[in-house]
């Protein structure tokens, strides 16, 4: 059989397909826009509904041809012209040809095609894609098997339940082409038991093994094989989830609601919704912001975006659910949150959603938690209550993992785990940034700045950092805010060169650069003290194994545990490599505090100088005065007895100070 299309019929008719096995053609069948020209009796072989429709024709089409015949016999047909003849055989033509129109079939003009190529006798090649169209056109065409054996019904249903139900890629393309065929795809159970198969399959996959199901791997990497282009797994596993993310949002919630009823392994279920979302939300990546070209969501309504958003989100699994490289991760979470808001979703979709995002804080970014506040209601650029809740809900997650790991509330406070310290860092450089924000209050700042346990901070430095930008953004506040503000941080926690910023800082009220000043001239006395102390002890540490005595070199190989493996010795090296780490720290620290006391002996001969030429002029002035007056003329906030390393009063004195701040 050979057939081709033409396109030289009437323009309203569209296309043409003739059908070339040398005969010409009695019967038109036009589907959509195409029109057929074929032959009957191929067609009534095989349809019982082309069948009734071609008799129902003939029968109303027989009585006036017969009588044109018997006037052609006539006496009077000598009269006629030759060319009366060819005239009445083409209107004899005319009317014997059987003309049939099917409105909405199945697939269209391609699906007919095929299934009339398969009434004439020619192999067809079912695929997933063609398998429902075609089962459907059998059915509007009764191509049943009691019509004819091994009809086109039959054919389907065996390659449908012997290929495209045991394989998951294939259910899912199969699901796909019943978008066009509905009620009749519903009624005929196609769309039941795809969605049936799929979940049937998603139920055998486990995260933590290697792959998808073993039958699936198998049968694409035989596809593969066939075009030598062997794909690894993690391609092939993902494959049918991005099919499934084409689907209809109808289609695609029955597959999902399918998927819990069977109990799904969640990030299974999660994976699924993480492609579909990327799909209808291209703006939820901000890699990736270009809309797809089949992306449903550009041509919904707002309403519509919202439901499948609150859709998708319900669907997600609880945030306690064990985690794998499979699941959600927390840039793709704070990307739904963006989208929430810009929707308006509900407050209960957006609280499952931080609570989710909470749960695996730790394992974001300073970029994520830069949330735009959408709402009228927040003067501030970002959405710090949005990161207040989803840190609160971080550290609960947080203490409760702790209590069922460890069993011990005494020693929970003091533990410092990867996950908080990284969380800590990341408040603090969140801190950082908003604190330019000129319409963020003190209290809101303050709060959040407090909100991260002591644990979370091994040093302060970034505090300090945020509350610096913070003031320089905000001169208008009065002393006892910026008092408040600068108690977030703790002076203990500073590093020497934060300390030596902050001694310097002016907008930090004084108060705090005191504080700075006394506890980084107590780091560098406790810095001096035990570099004293280590050097003392070094001469005698460092005595060579040969110069010791006998029961001194039996006593070491005893606390050195020492055997034939050299371990003692390689104690003796480390101690040596100590040692003389400890020796250079203490030759730069000596080094400084000669530095520090020699500017010291230097501003009190420009002081004594300077009283002196004070007692020339005649001038007195009191010690509190001229001292102000010289601390503003070299920039330097130090006492002078603060760089004698030999005073001790100072340190007694700040140290009763401290008691009584502390006491207070």
């Amino acid at each position: 059989m050979a057939a081709e299309k033409s396109g030289t019929s009437t323009p309203s008719k569209g296309q043409a397909w003739f059908c070339t096995t040398g005969l010409p053609s009695d019967i038109i069948v036009e589907v959509d826009n195409m029109t057929f020209h074929l032959h009957k009796f191929p067609l009534m072989s095989k349809s019982k509904k082309l069948h009734d429709l071609i008799r129902e024709q003939e029968e109303t089409k027989n009585l006036p041809t017969n009588k044109r015949r018997q006037d052609t016999q006539n006496d009077d047909v000598e009269s006629k012209s030759e060319e009366d003849d060819e005239e009445e055989d083409e209107n004899l033509l005319e009317q014997v040809q059987c003309h049939v129109s099917l409105s909405d079939f199945p697939g269209g003009s391609e699906i007919f095609e095929t299934a009339a190529k398969f009434c004439y006798g020619v192999k067809i090649d079912l695929t997933a894609a063609k398998v429902a169209p075609l089962r459907c056109a059998g059915e509007v065409l009764e191509m049943t098997e009691e019509y004819s054996e091994d009809n086109l019904i039959s054919k389907t249903e065996r390659y449908f339940a012997n290929t495209v139900l045991k394989n998951i890629k294939d259910s899912v393309k199969t699901l796909k082409s019943c978008e066009k065929l509905p009620p009749l795809s519903e009624n005929l159970g196609i769309v039941d038991r795809c969605i049936d198969a799929i979940s049937s399959k998603a139920s055998l996959y486990d995260p933590t093994l290697f792959g998808w199901p073993v039958n699936d791997v198998v049968e694409e990497s035989r596809k593969k094989k066939k075009k030598n282009a062997a794909a690894p797994p993690s391609k092939v596993s993902d494959a049918w989830v991005e099919d499934l993310a084409q689907l209809s949002s109808h289609l695609f919630n029955r597959v999902i609601s399918t998927m819990r009823m069977k109990e799904v392994n969640p990030e299974v279920i999660e994976s699924c919704l993480i492609h579909y979302a990327k799909r209808c939300f291209p703006g939820i990546s901000r890699s990736n912001r270009k809309p797809t070209a089949t992306a449903p969501s550009m041509m919904a309504s707002e309403a519509e975006q919202r439901q499948l958003l609150e859709t998708i989100i319900s669907n997600l699994p609880p945030e306690n659910h064990t985690r794998s490289p499979q699941a959600a991760a927390t840039s793709f979470l704070f990307g739904l949150l963006r989208t929430a808001n810009i929707l308006n979703a509900s407050e209960t979709c957006k609280s499952a959603l931080e609570k989710k995002i909470g749960a695996q804080l730790n394992q974001a970014t300073l970029d994520d938690l830069l949330i735009p506040s959408y709402s009228y209601l927040t003067e501030t650029l970002y959405d710090v209550d949005c990161i207040e809740r989803i840190l609160s809900h971080f550290l609960a997650n947080h203490e409760e993992r702790e209590i069922e790991g460890e069993g011990d509330h005494q020693t929970l406070g003091n533990v410092r785990t990867p996950a908080i310290m990284h969380v800590g860092k990341l408040i603090d450089g969140y801190l950082s940034e908003i604190a330019s924000d000129a319409n963020l209050k003190p209290g809101k700042f303050i709060q959040l700045a407090l909100s991260p346990p002591e644990k979370a901070r091994l040093y302060d430095d970034g505090v300090y950092r945020a509350v610096d930008v913070y003031l320089k953004a905000h001169p208008w506040l009065s002393e006892e805010e910026r008092d408040k503000v600068s108690g977030v941080m703790d002076c203990q926690k500073l590093t020497l060169e934060a300390c030596t910023h902050a001694a310097q800082n002016e907008r930090l009220p004084l108060r705090a650069v005191v504080q700075v000043l006394f506890f980084e001239q107590l780091q560098l006395r406790h810095a001096i003290a035990g570099t004293l102390i280590t050097a003392d002890i070094a001469p005698s540490e460092s005595t060579p194994p040969s110069l010791l005595g006998h029961d001194e070199e039996e006593e070491r190989d005893r606390g050195g545990g020492g055997g034939s493996g050299g371990g003692g010795g390689g104690t003796w090296k480390e101690a040596i490599k100590e040692n003389q780490v400890l020796r250079l720290d203490m030759d730069s620290m000596r080094t400084r505090v000669y530095e520090l006391e020699r500017e010291c002996s230097s501003m009190k001969k420009v002081i004594e100088k300077f009283d002196k030429d004070k007692v020339k002029v005649g001038v007195v002035n009191s010690p509190k005065r001229w001292r102000s007056t010289m601390s503003r003329k070299f920039g330097c906030k130090f006492k002078t007895q603060v760089c004698d390393s030999h005073e001790s009063t100072v340190v007694e004195t700040r140290k009763g100070r401290h008691n009584n701040n502390s006491q207070r």
